[in-house]
């Protein structure tokens, strides 16, 4: 059957004049508001650039049963937010960072290690059959489908060989709104630029501009937007105005890396999460950050997490190299510190390779991390050694969703209240962790489904604590035993952010839109 045979739903697209500008979270609020309308709506991102990921379900394989995968966090938030089930086609192609110059490549949810080493400009090609038929199939499905761009689509050194912008663009042939950071200044610039640079053809497409992150009375803009639609013949559709707590995860990271209060009250709960280069799953502490009372540092040297209550070490996409950068800022003896005067140590995932006794990589899943000749030296690092656990990496990566539960924990440590809680999480990560044959077994802390530890304690009072499972802060559960508070659902969120744009574009704009083509 061919393409002209089958139905094909609306595309809207959001392009930024720069990294950062705010496609995810404006995307995200297109979502819920078409949503609401009551059409079927579905994100989609041909390739996101991301250690934030989350495990969903992959295409039917030759049996007919799905596998599992995974995509970038923000078109997992996008997909909720259009009430729809999270799955590989809304994000087909997702690299994940593991050093400056390399990257993992993730394909409809599979590790494609073929692809790896492939120069950008012959990998893009490669790869953009895999999100063209996953853009294809969803248009046939859906009323709309809501695209993401990724940072600008006018790099005109890179135009002819990016398909994540324009290219897509054209093959949904979407009506593209065009939003810039106006709070960084030069939005007007930016905009009439950014338009200028492109061909005419993909010119046509961008149907309105949008300024976002203002500060101010927006009458005062005038006649900017006027000018700037004569010399475009574009409208400017809305201003947003700054709003910090919106609730949603930021899509690259680290926004306020100066730390300070992230809730309001007093202070009760001093949080630091160390930050090293390849963190991965930031997105799963966005809770921390809208509870009352607690203040969440993001620490890179020993005097951020000088006298916190916690601190905790993130996933990584590169534990290795993540632990040699931790012992480089001296991290790794505050660390120690700290977990012997009994303080709260949190290790998820890679923080948790990292709080064992040794991390070892014989099969160079993570590449290269050290400093000999001798590879299998180099394959051996010894851990932080808070738990008497020994990871070691497999090529193959363990995904899926995963059911915990906590064991009976110390009675007078800091996870007491956690004791016998059940909580949905999940899992992504190619280390297997075992008990040190030489040391006294460690204590199971946290269950899966069918009885098997990925979690254990240690130290005294049980205050060094490391889970194998994502999304620990996401249950409303651990919220409240730990904090005694609760946070907007993410329900909520997406509808206080579809609510935003129809008060800030209106209704009569957003509607346009779709009836642009």
């Amino acid at each position: 059957m061919s393409q002209t045979d089958v139905r094909r739903g609306k595309a809207v697209m959001v392009l930024g004049t720069t990294s950062g500008a705010g496609k995810s979270w404006l995307a995200t609020a297109l979502c819920r508001w078409y949503a609401r309308q009551g059409l079927r709506v579905a994100p989609f991102k041909a390739q996101n650039m991301s250690n934030n990921a989350r495990v969903v379900p992959g295409l039917p394989g030759p049996d007919g049963r799905r596998r599992l995968g995974e995509i970038g966090s923000a078109q997992y938030f996008q997909a909720l937010a259009a009430r729809c089930v999270p799955e590989v086609r809304h994000n087909p192609v997702l690299l994940k960072p593991e050093a400056d110059t390399r990257s993992q490549v993730v394909v409809l949810g599979d590790v494609r290690r073929d692809l790896a080493e492939v120069p950008w400009r012959e990998r893009s090609e490669a790869l953009w059959p895999h999100a063209r038929d996953a853009l294809a199939s969803l248009q046939a499905e859906h009323d709309v489908v809501v695209i993401e761009g990724a940072g600008s689509p006018a790099e005109i050194n890179l135009h002819a060989s990016d398909y994540v912008n324009m290219r897509t663009a054209r093959a949904a042939q979407a009506a593209c709104l065009l939003v810039t950071d106006i709070d960084r200044g030069g939005a007007f610039a930016h905009l009439y630029g950014t338009h200028a640079l492109l061909p005419p053809e993909e010119r046509a497409l961008i149907r309105g501009f949008v300024l976002n992150r203002f500060r101010g009375d927006a009458a005062l803009l005038s006649p900017g937007p006027e000018q700037l639609q004569a010399l475009t013949g574009v409208p400017t559709l809305g201003v947003l105005p700054m709003w910090h707590g919106h609730g949603l995860p930021e899509e690259d990271g680290l926004h306020d890396l100066g730390g300070g209060p992230s809730g309001q009250g007093a202070l009760t709960h001093r949080i630091a999460v160390v930050v090293p280069p390849r963190i991965s799953n930031l997105d799963e502490f966005q809770p921390l950050r809208n509870l009352p009372g607690v203040r969440l540092v993001w620490a890179r040297t020993p005097a951020d997490v000088d006298g916190v209550d916690w601190i905790v070490l993130p996933g990584s996409k590169h534990s290795r190299a993540d632990l040699a950068w931790l012992r480089a800022q001296r991290l790794d003896a505050a660390i120690a510190r700290h977990a012997a005067a009994g303080g709260a140590v949190l290790g998820l995932c890679g923080g948790l390779q990292m709080l064992g006794e040794a991390l070892i990589d014989l099969a160079g899943v993570e590449g290269a991390a050290g400093p000999t000749a001798d590879p299998v030296v180099d394959a051996c690092m010894p851990g932080l050694g808070l738990l008497p656990l020994v990871t070691r990496f497999e090529p193959d990566k363990l995904l899926r969703p995963t059911t915990a539960t906590f064991e009976a924990l110390h009675p007078d440590g800091p996870w007491a209240a956690l004791s016998g809680l059940a909580w949905q999480g999940y899992e992504i990560h190619h280390g297997r962790s075992v008990a040190h044959p030489g040391m006294a077994a460690p204590q199971p802390a946290v269950r899966d489904a069918v009885g098997a530890p990925i979690g254990w304690q240690a130290g005294p009072r049980g205050n060094v604590l490391g889970l194998y499972a994502h999304g620990l802060f996401e249950s409303p559960d651990v919220l409240r035993a730990l904090f005694g508070a609760e946070v907007r659902t993410l329900d909520a969120v997406f509808d206080g952010l579809a609510d935003f744009i129809d008060t800030h574009l209106g209704p009569a704009a957003l509607l346009s839109v779709l009836q642009a083509r």
